[in-house]
């Protein structure tokens, strides 16, 4: 501990270690560097957008203990750095997890934060007239708490049919002091809004394979393993949400679901729909619009 002094020394010693260990990253951050230098960012208490101007700052002896701490954790346990530091950040904006929720990392919010734009840069919908927004497979409440951000005015229900998730969930609503504007319902999918209808519904559903998920490595199986599995090809919540969601929104509405690699098994099985696929830096064709016209 005593040759390691500079933020610089603990982030290059952190990355060595990582590499060394083969850890699997994508819980939050993707890449070696950008976990060893969340890592030591949010264990310092310090902005965790660049970690470039703090590099040359010396930390004291007892910051250097917290920090190998974590870095010694996330090594041996191989347990996902936010679940370690009970924190994660979608879009700038700060959440807390653990063990309970799957790490937040819906590339939703990438196209929320877009401005629901699709590929040809056009809007699905006029951000004015959404009134009312159902986020289905809620976990965090992360991608309802992004979607207040965006559509202040409107009124969001948020469901889950995990009541360990649900809590978590009211933990980030009253951080953001959005416990009036975002209700929670327990229960799965649409059955706890019974017949209510919305402008837009936002859908993060499992989508793996029941094969996959056997073979996660430590970081996955470490989160519920009902926030992943979806039958044997990992679309059957997906097909679910396609047959109910046409009752659950008004005219002109949108729904927008995530479904990871899924495009050739839904397009084959449902050739008449006029699924928009909507891209984003990380991905491509892992989320569909799909419009209710009439």
């Amino acid at each position: 501990m005593h040759e390691l002094t500079t933020i610089r020394d603990f982030l290059r010693y952190a990355i060595s270690r990582f590499r060394a260990a083969r850890l699997v990253h994508g819980h939050g951050t993707t890449s070696v560097v950008d976990e060893a230098a969340f890592i030591i960012l949010e264990t310092l208490y310090l902005p965790v957008g660049d970690i470039n101007p703090w590099l040359d700052a010396t930390l004291l002896q007892a910051e250097r203990k917290q920090v190998l701490d974590i870095i010694e954790a996330r090594i041996t346990t191989r347990t996902p750095a936010a679940y370690l530091l009970k924190k994660t950040y979608m879009h700038g904006v700060p959440f807390y997890v653990d063990e309970r929720v799957i790490v937040p990392r819906s590339y939703i919010g990438d196209i929320l934060a877009n401005g629901l734009l699709d590929s040809d840069g056009n809007r699905l919908l006029n951000n004015e007239n959404v009134t009312n927004i159902l986020d289905l497979c809620t976990g965090s409440g992360c991608l309802a708490v992004l979607a207040s951000n965006f559509f202040p005015d409107a009124k969001i229900d948020a469901t889950d049919l995990s009541k360990d998730a649900l809590d978590v969930a009211r933990i980030n609503l009253k951080t953001h002091d959005l416990e009036a504007h975002i209700t929670l319902h327990h229960g799965h999918l649409f059955a706890p809004v019974k017949n209510k209808r919305y402008d837009l519904i936002l859908a993060n559903p499992p989508y793996v394979a029941k094969a996959e998920t056997e073979a996660f490595p430590p970081e996955y199986k470490a989160e519920p393993l009902m926030a992943h599995i979806s039958g044997e090809d990992g679309l059957d919540i997906t097909r679910q949400i396609l047959r109910e969601a046409p009752r659950h929104l008004n005219k002109g509405g949108t729904l927008i679901c995530e479904i990871g690699t899924g495009r050739h098994i839904i397009e084959a099985e449902y050739p008449n729909l006029n699924l928009i696929w909507l891209d984003t830096e990380q991905s491509n064709a892992e989320v569909f619009a799909l419009k209710r016209s009439s």
